[in-house]
């Protein structure tokens, strides 16, 4: 089992406690991404309504790469606030799109009751983790659109954290100051990039704090079902596919019922082992199917009807 010294830090988000914090109930979040047919659609609906009765914090609605499904964000999230008992988060990029069309974008979420946006800078067209190049009369990055949309009014801001470094980045401690200044810029909520090193995420959670940065810093988390999956996600956005993880999945590719109880059980002892360092927060990225995290939710504790402890 992983160990890290206790920290408790005070700070504008309240008391922060790592090892030996009482936990309460789990509070879950989870990602989806907005349709691109009919069946597409009937199949997020469906794994929606499978996992609102875990009573999520939130759940977050995607672009696509390049901003390529900001229409059909925005119809998704508003069908959310409308359909649903759930609280949409919408996703908004830099990319290709003006400063004008950011703000009118979200002028719109606001005048819907949409209150709830994340923050993220986006990946060029056509080119997931390339360098990134602004478009014109655009936003360079995040801590630009942060600004922009507390300007506009004053929506809870969820942005992004990479506990192993952003493939752009320099180093990791520029990461964080790239995190700080995303909060000063008025964000509320970190959540991370996928990863499947605990050890590393509990490194870098530490350096946050350490940073003077208390905002809720929320686990991202991604079954995988494939080895194949797992290393392209991996290279994708800079994280470590641990040689024992490969290994558990390795051989399995004929056998898709074993994979997936791997995957379960695989996604359910890191979010066990966070817990016992004192987190209680997580996020699942979905890929729109719901039976995984359903499960994996079940194992955790947050369960549908469950009750929050004291």
């Amino acid at each position: 089992m992983i160990q890290s010294e206790v920290l408790h830090v005070d700070g504008p988000a309240g008391p922060v406690a790592r090892a030996g914090a009482q936990p309460r109930r789990p509070q879950v979040s989870f990602e989806f991404f907005p349709p691109k047919t009919d069946e597409a659609e009937a199949s997020l609906w469906r794994a929606m309504k499978r996992l609102e009765p875990l009573g999520p914090s939130f759940v977050s609605v995607t672009h696509g790469a390049g901003g390529t499904t900001r229409e059909r964000t925005y119809r998704t999230a508003v069908r959310v606030l409308e359909e649903t008992r759930l609280e949409p988060a919408a996703h908004i990029t830099c990319v290709d799109a003006t400063r004008d069309q950011v703000r009118d974008l979200l002028c719109d979420y606001w005048i819907a009751g949409v209150r709830h946006v994340v923050a993220i800078r986006g990946d060029r067209p056509g080119v997931i983790g390339g360098a990134y190049q602004p478009p014109p009369d655009g936003y360079a990055n995040a801590t630009e659109l942060v600004c922009a949309i507390t300007d506009v009014a004053p929506f809870d801001v969820t942005v992004a954290c990479y506990p192993e470094k952003h493939p752009e980045s320099p180093s990791l401690d520029h990461d964080i100051d790239v995190l700080k200044a995303k909060v000063d810029a008025g964000a509320t909520r970190a959540i991370s990039q996928m990863f499947f090193d605990v050890a590393a995420f509990l490194r870098f959670e530490e350096r946050v704090r350490r940073a003077g940065i208390f905002i809720p810093i929320v686990p991202g988390v991604m079954p995988v079902t494939n080895v194949a999956g797992l290393m392209r996600m991996a290279s994708q956005c800079g994280a470590t596919a641990p040689r024992w993880l490969v290994k558990h999945l390795d051989g399995l590719d004929e056998d898709p019922d074993t994979r997936r109880l791997v995957a379960v059980t695989l996604a359910a002892e890191m979010c066990a082992s966070l817990r016992e360092h004192g987190f209680d927060d997580f996020h699942f990225y979905t890929l729109n199917r719901a039976d995984l995290v359903f499960a994996i939710c079940q194992m955790l504790g947050a369960r549908a009807g469950s009750v929050a402890s004291d």
